[in-house]
């Protein structure tokens, strides 16, 4: 008699069990990487629909509670400041392992200082003091967090499948461009602790997604032995080599610096005209849309056209549709011709940040995310001033007509090094 195989062997009812087929580990992985992309994505949207709708009524409840715009501007401006000086160091921990241990209890302490500012608002106790430290310990927070999520989509999606996950996230972050501020001034009119409670909220739901996934997010790069501030600038001096990089630190930052400063340009423009907030409101949500559109239709765009050509034609045609907006006189006119920008803009920036994962190696992605965010903020943060001042001291066109000489001078630069692109897929 053959000894009996696993198999084989009876179960308790004394039935044979059927013998199972083995386990496919390349179906295993992928029901894996699924899990964890969907996981990694609520995580990023939830944290960014919170973020927006307490954002928007930051400036307005420090007005309420009776400080003055300067006040608001200038917690504000410290808030951008703090993500932008500490992100780029934040990088160094989660690129030597601690990707998944960043992100979990950034988004943890990110709840607690909200739900603090939630409480002590319901309580009537908020101070100002309190209000800013809950701020920047909040922009600190989700700083650690962004760099710590860079690099994850290389981890958890294989390369074919990359170009869809990162317009899948910049999906999720327009959506929350055209929902947060909605929600939360909804929320803010029932109660001015609401939206604080929500992004409270929103944070607790990043962390428990963080904390479900199972792939192996460390990836580590190997301690060289530098100081922090030396291995921070890893990132940088592989920016410096690498053409591909520079050209995405470019293009990024100036177009993101543009798209802001054209944004305000319309703002100033509106209310001298004697224009409502609601048709303000209404722009702005076309142009999130456009914005949703366009990350969705990234992918299938490239593929069809080429991402070199579409890199170069992206950066062409935003030349006469910003130059167009200096000739706009009213919230249709300014709605339609943003919202074209906001709908190519994405066909290209999907296309280079998806390139940048295959460029860098996850063991710095984090350094070399925290870079090209650097950039990108810095000039996202100038845009307005510089917008204010063209606005102010020449005409209220100026900003669009700066704003296209810019773009011309990136649309050449792109056009001769558009080949890197396709080198890089």
């Amino acid at each position: 008699m053959e000894p009996q195989t696993e198999a084989d062997t009876p179960d308790r009812h004394g039935d044979v069990s059927r013998p199972r087929p083995p386990q496919d580990p390349h179906a295993a992985a992928d029901a894996l990487s699924t899990r964890d992309f969907r996981l990694f994505w609520w995580a990023n949207a939830a944290d960014a629909l919170g973020t927006q709708a307490s954002g928007v009524v930051l400036p307005l409840l420090l007005l309420a509670l009776g400080h003055s715009a300067q006040t608001a501007g200038l917690v504000a401006g410290l808030s951008l400041a703090a993500g932008i000086l500490l992100g780029p160091l934040a990088a160094v921990p989660a690129d030597r392992g601690a990707r998944k241990t960043i992100m979990f209890w950034s988004a943890a302490v990110s709840a607690l200082a909200m739900g603090s500012v939630a409480l002590t608002l319901a309580l009537g106790r908020l101070t100002l003091a309190h209000l800013l430290g809950a701020v920047l310990v909040e922009r600190f927070a989700t700083a650690c967090h962004e760099a710590a999520s860079r690099g994850t989509v290389a981890l958890v999606c294989p390369p074919d499948e990359q170009p869809r996950a990162v317009a899948r996230l910049a999906a999720a972050d327009q959506g929350a461009l055209i929902l947060g501020p909605a929600l939360g001034g909804a929320a803010y009119q029932l109660s001015r602790a609401l939206p604080f409670l929500a992004d409270a909220v929103s944070y607790a739901v990043a962390a428990l997604c963080v904390r479900g996934m199972r792939t192996d997010l460390k990836a580590a790069a190997e301690p060289s032995g530098d100081s922090l501030l030396r291995e921070a600038a890893a990132g940088l001096r592989l920016v410096r080599r690498q053409p591909l990089l520079r050209l995405v630190l470019i293009w990024i930052a100036l177009v993101n610096g543009v798209a802001v400063a054209l944004y305000y340009a319309a703002v100033f423009a509106l209310e001298r005209s004697g224009t409502g907030a609601l048709p303000l409101g209404v722009v702005l949500a076309v142009s999130g849309g456009a914005g949703l559109a366009g990350s969705l239709a990234a992918p299938k765009v490239a593929v069809r056209v080429g991402a070199p050509r579409l890199v170069t034609a992206v950066t062409w045609l935003l030349v006469p549709l910003t130059a167009a907006l200096a000739t706009a006189t009213g919230p249709w006119a300014y709605g339609a011709l943003l919202g074209a920008v906001c709908l190519v803009i994405p066909l290209a920036a999907v296309v280079l940040q998806a390139r940048v994962l295959l460029v860098a190696e996850p063991a710095v992605q984090a350094r070399v995310g925290a870079v090209l965010g650097t950039a990108s903020g810095a000039a996202a943060a100038l845009a307005p001033v510089l917008a204010g001042l063209f606005a102010d001291r020449v005409d209220t066109a100026a900003p669009a007509l700066g704003c296209a000489a810019l773009l011309t001078l990136l649309a050449v630069h792109t056009t001769r090094r558009a080949a890197l692109t396709e080198a890089a897929a």
